[in-house]
């Protein structure tokens, strides 16, 4: 079980990026990943607090916008080439899942420092990696530290923050997945970790009327949850908690979809209607996404009524060995789009 040691939310929190490090024992070198974007909003800022206290320290800027397993093997020549103690990944999920996977790859501790709170990445042991032949996430490793400050992530489209807030209350559905898969199937479940999950998906819900832009404090409450969903993760060692049959939804539609939403707000659509599959309150889910900001129809995130019926009816095959409702319930394109009509998602 591998946990962070360091987890450090709060305005200003960057500066204190030197003495955690230090604090962890990383007092010669380091090397930065981040984004061309990410390299001016706070990268930059974490170079040169490094360097100001003696460290030797690199960078490497990824010039794509999506985590290709090209650009982990890039940033793993950078690591070999440098051998730094530690590896900090600084921008959006993208560029921490890069720094997360190479550094893993290479045996090297990593610091997450999210620049956004788009989805769960920043705590998780898990890398989402396009280009490996797996339409989800792999196995990384746990970061070693965790400094998320507000004052940056605020700053970010709010977008992204309401697409967090999808990726969290996704966590309704994933969590009672995997309690149907231990009582059918008798996988592996962890109570208290599956409680940990939900509790960060309710706290999300519970506070939804402040989570709004230029809300500091909304913005606490979602990376709370966030770090929470992570590190339910690193203890169950199985994305099993955070992700079921509405992220198996999302990975369909990126499939299939030649526009698609972000990850959380796919996610936030697929907990609507995996809700009501599961006979959960769908209502309320829907509803506390529209207060947070975020999409619940399809034509919100530009996506046709027909790629959502065919991502419903195709999420079943992105991963046959995860049971989830909807091996308890199998959608026909009849049903599939029957229950996206009932639940609004579509037209």
């Amino acid at each position: 079980m591998r946990l962070p040691r360091e987890i450090v939310v709060g305005n200003g929190s960057l500066e204190l990026v030197a003495e955690i490090c230090k604090s962890l024992g990383f007092i010669k070198s380091a090397l930065v990943i981040t984004g061309p974007k990410t390299f001016h909003i706070a990268g930059k800022k974490v170079l040169n607090l490094l360097r100001e206290e003696g460290l030797e320290v690199h960078y490497y800027i990824v010039p794509s916008q999506s985590a290709t397993l090209h650009d982990v093997e890039e940033a793993e020549r950078e690591i070999l080439k440098y051998k730094p103690q530690v590896v900090l990944g600084v921008g959006g999920g993208t560029k921490i899942d890069i720094a997360k996977l190479s550094s893993a790859r290479r045996g090297v501790p990593f610091i997450s420092i999210p620049t956004t709170a788009s989805h769960d990445s920043m705590a998780s042991p898990f890398a989402s990696i396009k280009s490996t032949g797996k339409p989800y996430s792999i196995k990384a490793q746990s970061p070693i530290a965790v400094i998320a400050d507000t004052s940056i992530i605020m700053k970010a489209p709010y977008r992204l923050t309401a697409s967090g807030c999808g990726d969290v209350i996704a966590k309704i559905t994933s969590t009672r997945d995997w309690k149907i898969a231990h009582e059918k199937k008798n996988e592996y479940y962890a109570e208290y970790t599956s409680s940990l999950a939900l509790m960060s998906a309710e706290h999300v819900m519970e506070n939804a009327d402040i989570i709004k832009p230029g809300s500091e404090e909304g913005v606490r409450v979602l990376l709370e949850s966030l770090v929470s969903c992570g590190v339910a993760m690193c203890i169950a060692g199985t994305s099993r908690p955070c992700s079921g049959s509405e992220h198996l939804f999302s990975h369909a539609l990126d499939a299939i979809a030649p526009n698609h939403g972000l990850h959380g707000e796919q996610c936030g659509l697929g907990t609507i209607m995996m809700a009501a599959l599961h006979g959960i309150d769908w209502e309320k889910v829907r509803d506390t996404l529209r207060t947070v900001g975020a999409p619940t129809t399809a034509k919100e995130i530009g996506v046709k009524d027909e790629y959502i019926v065919k991502a419903l009816v195709k999420a079943r095959e992105i991963r046959p060995e995860r049971y989830t409702i909807l091996d308890e319930k199998p959608l026909t394109e009849r049903s599939a789009r029957q229950l996206a009509r009932n639940t609004g998602v579509i037209r």
